[in-house]
């Protein structure tokens, strides 16, 4: 039966953690992971999650199943934070899924069901697992340009010309926040000239947004989507829990979608719980029931809402050391973008050579594409670094 199996791709971000694991070098630095680090390269429970977890081990009466839809408080609870409390809700289903990857996979899965012949547009670059789970679910994609490595800024013209050639019922994925790879945003007005030609060209917009409040802050970080919310008729998202609550292992997540009338968004949760049914049946509960416990208390949502600024604040405060860092060390304005940049990634535009060079001579990894993890970056030793990355440059 398995005799013509062939060996599955690696993962690289896995395939580097292995490396990265067995290097004896005891000043090595890890910048390729994609989890938060506090200043002692940690990635601690948060305080807010932790007391909730406390309440649910002496409150909870049961482990009965909730159904593939998950827990509905927890979804009632993820519209709001997402779409905001002014948001028409009438028009809007979520579903508990296992992660923000299970949630990509529930909305590509009713973009399949809903429009089977649809492309879904990626920008170039985005998150690798992106097309993988996209084309898992059995449709097709394409690329529209978005980040220019030489300047460290958008593509918009270039994105806006590429998506004038997709057709009606495509779907166009974009990240809400904290764009990944990259960390190069769309600023408002570029959504609002995104949301018009959406709706002039009958696309549907996919929003991951999978790092709210690590960017500009929770509200802000949600305004391109709200923008979407306001202006297109349907739009379907996958929003991820494991960063903003730190809840990476406990999987939790949501996919949403708007549609143009409370039945019609009831069909389509309905679509994503069937999807649900045959891929895990149902979503794991502790992790969600515990952002439920902090969403709905008032003391505890304050608390995680102090925790979350305070690492977005460290992960803005790294950018600018680095990139002065940088410059002092490169004697040039190359990387003052890394600064301007919002979230927990940023691209250098160093070539897969360099990074290899870096992981072989200084013990440095980050992924081939040059993608870091900035709250990896070590807080006492930012010039050795940035003296490092020029080192590969010549």
């Amino acid at each position: 039966m398995f005799e013509d199996l062939q060996p599955a791709a690696a993962d690289k971000i896995l395939a580097m953690m292995a490396v990265y694991r067995d290097d004896p070098r005891p000043d090595k630095i890890d910048l390729g992971v994609g989890v938060y680090k506090d200043r002692n390269g940690a990635t601690p429970v948060m305080r807010a999650v932790r007391e909730a977890e406390k309440r649910l081990l002496n409150e909870q009466q049961s482990k009965t199943y909730l159904g593939p839809a998950g827990d509905a408080a927890f979804n009632t609870a993820m519209i709001e934070l997402i779409f905001g409390s002014d948001a028409d809700a009438g028009r809007i289903r979520a579903i508990q899924a296992p992660g923000g990857s299970g949630a990509l996979r529930l909305c590509a899965d009713l973009a399949k069901r809903s429009t089977p012949n649809a492309t879904v547009w990626l920008s170039d670059p985005t998150w690798p697992n992106h097309g993988q789970i996209i084309r898992g679910a059995g449709l097709g994609t394409a690329e529209y340009p978005y980040f220019d490595v030489q300047s460290g800024s958008i593509r918009f013209d270039a994105m806006l010309e590429a998506l004038r050639h997709a057709n009606a019922g495509d779907v166009v994925l974009l990240h809400g926040c904290c764009h990944n790879p990259t960390g190069a945003n769309l600023n408002i007005d570029q959504w609002r000239v995104i949301a018009d030609r959406i709706v002039a060209q009958n696309l549907v917009p996919f929003v991951d947004i999978a790092y709210q409040g690590f960017g500009d802050g929770l509200e802000a970080d949600a305004a391109g989507l709200r923008v979407l919310a306001q202006k297109v008729p349907e739009m379907i998202v996958a929003a991820s829990c494991s960063k903003n609550f730190a809840v990476y292992r406990d999987r939790v997540g949501a996919a949403l979608v708007m549609a143009q009338t409370s039945d019609r968004a009831e069909l389509a949760v309905g679509q994503m719980a069937s999807a649900a049914r045959t891929l895990y049946s149902m979503p794991p509960d502790h992790g969600a029931a515990a952002v439920r416990m902090v969403l709905a208390d008032p003391a505890l949502r304050a608390n995680w809402q102090d925790e979350l600024e305070a690492m977005r604040q460290r992960i803005l405060a790294l950018r600018v050391r680095f990139a002065d860092a940088l410059r002092r060390q490169s004697n040039s304005d190359r990387f003052d973008f890394v600064a301007r940049h919002r979230g927990m990634f940023s691209r250098l535009g160093l070539s897969e050579t360099q990074v290899e060079r870096l992981r072989a001579e200084h013990g440095i990894y980050m992924v081939g594409d040059s993608r870091i993890n900035v709250a990896g970056l070590p807080e006492d030793r930012m010039d050795w670094l940035a003296k490092a990355i020029v080192s590969v440059l010549g």
